[in-house]
């Protein structure tokens, strides 16, 4: 399962990357794909991260990291929707790609909590 995520993160972040390659080079395009591929990049780096925890406390903080930078990435594909017209289908996919991480994440960080908490 690990290995799985690792690699669909990483997947996540190179197609974030790849729609950014596609819009104009300009001061407002570039601000926001600057920022979504950083967040969109940290998902994966910091899962990564997740995985070398030191314990399950540090787990799950590392695990809120990756929370934070997918619901950014989720923000940001959401401003670009509004503000382009091209694209939208690439979008729109990483956008649910995004949610199900997002959703990967969360469910995990409330299975640690619960599992914290019988022991």
């Amino acid at each position: 399962m690990k290995e799985a995520l690792k690699k669909r993160t990483r997947k996540y972040a190179a197609d974030c990357w790849n729609l950014c390659a596609k819009f104009p080079v300009s001061r407002e395009y570039n601000a926001y794909c600057n920022q979504l591929i950083r967040c969109s990049s940290s998902v994966g780096a910091n899962y990564r991260a997740a995985c070398r925890a030191k314990s399950d406390a540090d787990f799950i903080n590392k695990l809120k990291i990756v929370e934070e930078e997918a619901d950014e990435s989720m923000y940001f594909l959401e401003l670009m929707m509004e503000i382009s017209d091209k694209e939208h289908a690439e979008i729109k996919r990483l956008h649910g790609e995004g949610n199900e991480l997002l959703s990967i994440v969360v469910a995990s960080i409330k299975t640690m909590r619960t599992r914290n908490r019988k022991s």
